[in-house]
C-alpha cells in the first residue's frame, strides 16, 4: 500500500486507555499493509505542568525577586513531555503483539536552529525511521522536538508536533499526514461559540494557512506551511471516531462538496477565526522620521519576537510626532517589555502603552480574491452590533479586525451568520460585493 503518518495530540494520548486506542489504530493501518510513523505530543496537561515547575523555581529565587527561565533549560524540561508518551505508546503496541520503536528528535535526527522554545527546523536525517520501517516496526517519533548543530535539545513551539508531523511526512515520502485530534476536522468557526458551524470536507492550504493564522486551533501555522511547501496532503481526524474529517490540500484538489471542480472562488468566505492571545503594544509620541519604525521592530526581530499588526499614522502634531501601535502573542510581553523600555529614549517616544484585553477576529476565504466588497460587508455587521474597531490588517484572502476581547464571541457569531457560513454546501448566499 503506502507509507502514512499519523499523529496524535495530547487529549489522543491523555490516559492509558487512550494510549492503547492509538496502539490498536496504528496497528490497524499496519495490518492493511501501510507502513506507519506515528508522532506523539506529550499526554494532556504535561507540558504546563513541567513549565508550571520551571516557573515556581524561577520565582522562588534566594533573592526574592523571579527572573525570566533560562529558554535552553526551558526546553531540555518541555521535551521530556514527549519522551514519556512516545515510549509508552512503543510499550503498548509492544503489548498488542506489534512492533514498535521510539525515536526522539536527537536520534531521528530533526536538526533545527537555536532560537529556544520556538525552534525551525532546518532537516530530517530520517534514516532511522526507516530502519524501524524496514524491520516491521511501527515508528513512534517524540513530537515538538529537535537538536541544534551543537547538540542542545530544542523545540518547536506551542503545537510543534503537528509541525513535526508534516516535516517527517515530507521527509520520508509519506501519501498522506492523518492528524488525529479532539475534534472531527476544520469548522467554519468555533462550534462552541457558534452552534451552526459546519465541518468543511476539504480546504485549500493557503485558506488553511491564514485561519491557522488568525487563531484557529486545529493545526499549527508552521504545519500548513511546510504542508503547502512539499505538496503534504493533511487529513485531519478524532482519534475518537472513525468518521471522515477535513482535507488540507493544493488549491487545484480542495474543490467543495455542492460545487463544481475549479469553482473555489464561488464560495466567497470559508471560515472565521478568533484570537484573544493577542496584546497591543503602543510606543506613544515618536518621532515621525526615517529609520524610527525600522529601529523599533529590527530590536524586536533581534529578540526573535513575531509582530503581527502594525499601525502608524502621518504626524499627528505640529511637532512631527506620531504613534506607533502593534500587537504581539501575549506570551511574549516579558521578553518585548525590557525592549520596549530600552526603545523610549532611543527613538524619543513619551510613553508606552500596553493592552491585553483585545481579540482579533478574521474572515478567510480563496473566493475574497475576485469578490468586491467583502471587507465592507464585514464592517457593517460588526457595526450592527456596536462593535467597534481598533485595527485592521488585510491579506488577499483575509480581513482581520481587532476589537474589545469582551466582543470576540459575539462579533464571530454575527460575520459567521452574516455571510451564510451555517448553510448547507452550494446554498445561495446573499451576496454583498460591491
Amino acid at each position: 500500500m503506502g507509507l502514512i503518518v499519523q499523529k496524535y495530540g495530547g487529549t489522543s494520548v491523555g490516559s492509558v486507555e487512550r494510549i492503547h486506542r492509538v496502539a490498536a489504530r496504528a496497528l490497524a493501518a499496519q495490518a492493511e499493509g501501510h507502513q506507519v510513523v506515528v508522532i506523539v505530543s506529550a499526554m494532556a496537561g504535561e507540558t504546563n505542568r513541567l513549565l508550571g515547575l520551571a516557573e515556581q523555581v524561577s520565582q522562588g529565587a534566594p533573592s526574592g525577586a523571579g527572573i525570566i527561565p533560562d529558554q535552553r533549560e526551558l526546553d531540555v524540561i518541555a521535551a521530556t513531555g514527549e519522551q514519556v508518551s512516545s515510549a509508552l505508546l512503543a510499550l503498548a503496541i509492544h503489548a498488542r503483539g506489534g512492533r514498535a520503536k521510539s525515536l526522539l528528535g536527537h536520534q531521528l535526527k530533526i536538526r533545527t536552529d537555536s532560537a529556544y522554545t520556538k525552534a525551525r527546523i532546518l532537516g530530517i536525517e530520517a534514516d532511522a525511521v526507516r530502519r524501524a520501517l524496514a524491520d516491521g516496526a511501527v515508528a513512534v517519533v517524540a513530537g515538538f522536538q529537535g537538536v541544534d548543530d551543537d547538540g542542545n535539545i530544542t523545540t518547536l513551539g506551542r503545537g510543534g508536533s503537528d509541525t513535526s508531523a508534516v516535516a517527517v511526512a515530507a521527509a520520508v515520502g509519506a501519501s498522506v499526514c492523518e492528524i488525529y485530534t479532539d475534534v472531527d476536522g476544520v469548522y467554519t468557526t468555533d462550534p462552541n461559540v457558534c452552534p451552526s458551524a459546519r465541518k468543511i470536507e476539504r480546504i485549500s492550504y493557503e485558506e488553511m494557512l491564514e485561519l491557522a493564522s488568525v487563531g484557529a486551533k486545529v493545526l499549527q501555522i508552521r504545519s500548513v506551511e511546510l504542508a503547502m511547501k512539499y505538496s503534504v496532503p493533511i487529513h485531519v481526524r478524532s482519534s475518537f471516531s472513525d468518521v471522515p474529517g477535513t482535507w488540507v490540500t493544493g488549491e487545484d484538489r480542495a474543490g467543495r462538496t455542492g460545487a463544481a471542480t475549479g469553482s473555489l472562488e464561488s464560495i466567497v468566505v470559508t471560515g472565521v477565526a478568533c484570537d484573544k492571545n493577542d496584546a497591543r503594544v503602543m510606543l506613544v509620541s515618536v518621532e515621525d522620521r526615517p529609520g524610527v519604525v525600522a529601529r523599533i521592530f529590527g530590536d524586536l526581530a533581534r529578540e526573535n519576537i513575531s509582530v503581527d499588526m502594525i499601525i502608524q499614522n502621518a504626524a499627528v502634531d505640529a511637532a512631527g510626532r506620531t504613534d506607533v501601535t502593534f500587537t504581539v502573542n501575549k506570551d511574549d510581553l516579558p521578553r518585548v517589555r525590557p525592549v520596549m523600555e530600552a526603545l523610549l529614549e532611543k527613538v524619543s517616544a513619551q510613553g508606552l502603552r500596553y493592552d491585553e484585553s483585545v481579540a482579533k477576529v478574521s474572515i478567510v476565504g480563496l473566493g475574497m480574491r475576485s469578490h468586491a466588497g467583502v471587507a465592507a460587508r464585514m464592517f457593517e455587521l460588526l457595526a450592527a452590533e456596536g462593535i467597534n474597531i481598533q485595527a485592521i490588517s488585510t491579506s488577499e484572502i483575509k480581513v482581520s479586525c481587532l476589537c474589545d476581547a469582551k466582543y470576540a464571541e459575539l462579533a464571530v457569531r454575527a460575520l459567521h451568520d452574516g455571510f451564510g457560513l451555517g448553510n448547507a454546501p452550494g446554498a445561495k448566499v446573499e451576496s454583498h460585493g460591491g
